[in-house]
């Protein structure tokens, strides 16, 4: 399986980094939102973290237009026709996940391969709603995409060898590490990482720490780059609860129970950096603490 052609439906935080990743390794990019405002906004910011890139000496600014060039958008699935491979980077939310691969099976070539972004949710039931099953697997990207060096790639129970194989060859032509998991809620990196943060939220809610004290303690303490109601509010609240979500239903196992403090949060709107309120509040020049 050759791939040299790769769409992304999603044009967010994940769908554009998966986008500028692709392009400056060299392929032809089809990158598909359903809200058409969307694809101007996520090449102004593939634009500017290329920039960042240059300043860094990480890129040359003939690279740079190179890459950019490569990447066409669209807002009907009719775009994909040409993929070699296509993956899905919507929100974390099954329901939506389906109807998008009911809008994209049928706007593909028989041999397209299809790939999931999802950071939790099972890719056996999902690859089940597609019409190629086989074809289809976890290719989960960390973020940011185009800095972190990890992808985890994921099998479900239909997912040919030959698939998993043209996905691993992908990944490491995107100068990505990849690691493998079972096809188990939250596969490896969120089924350690989400009850951490979720564990530090109910720190938080019993009064132990506040949220400076927290994530204080945790970077200088365990060495962590970010601390981890800093590194909830830069995924977003709202993927926190879903992915908790999914690791309570799927295991049946009480030590994944989300946070009431968590839910509330994702009640009020609060979902961290996107919405300027979090556990820090973002309209300022300086991040604050909301508790």
């Amino acid at each position: 399986m050759s791939i040299q052609i790769i769409g992304v439906v999603g044009a967010g935080q994940m769908g554009n980094g998966i986008a500028h990743v692709c392009a400056q390794s060299g392929f032809d990019v089809r990158l598909l939102d359903a809200n058409p405002d969307s694809l101007p906004k996520a090449i102004a910011t593939i634009t500017g973290n290329m920039d960042r890139q240059i300043k860094k000496g990480a890129m040359t600014e003939a690279a740079k237009a190179e890459a950019l060039g490569r990447i066409k958008t669209g807002a009907d699935y009719a775009i994909f026709g040409d993929c070699d491979l296509v993956i899905e980077a919507a929100t974390e939310n099954e329901a939506i996940k389906r109807e998008i691969f009911k809008k994209l099976c049928p706007a593909l070539k028989k041999e397209a391969l299809i790939a999931s972004n999802t950071s939790s949710i099972s890719i056996t039931r999902l690859g089940a709603s597609t019409d190629r099953a086989a074809k289809f697997m976890g290719m989960h990207f960390m973020n940011p995409v185009p800095v972190m060096q990890l992808v985890e790639l994921i099998r479900g129970i239909a997912t040919s060898n030959e698939t998993y194989e043209a996905v691993k060859e992908l990944t490491a032509k995107l100068g990505k590490t990849s690691a493998t998991a079972e096809d188990f809620p939250a596969f490896i990196v969120n089924r350690i990482l989400l009850p951490m943060i979720n564990e530090a939220v109910y720190t938080l809610y019993e009064g132990v720490g506040s949220v400076e004290s927290i994530d204080t303690a945790m970077k200088l303490g365990t060495n962590h780059p970010m601390g981890p109601l800093e590194l909830a509010d830069f995924i977003g609240l709202d993927t926190c609860l879903a992915v908790m979500h999914v690791l309570y239903d799927g295991l049946s196992d009480s030590k994944y129970r989300p946070c009431p403090l968590l839910v509330k949060y994702v009640e009020a709107g609060w979902l961290g950096r996107k919405t300027k309120r979090g556990f820090y509040d973002y309209s300022g020049p300086k991040p604050v603490p909301t508790r």
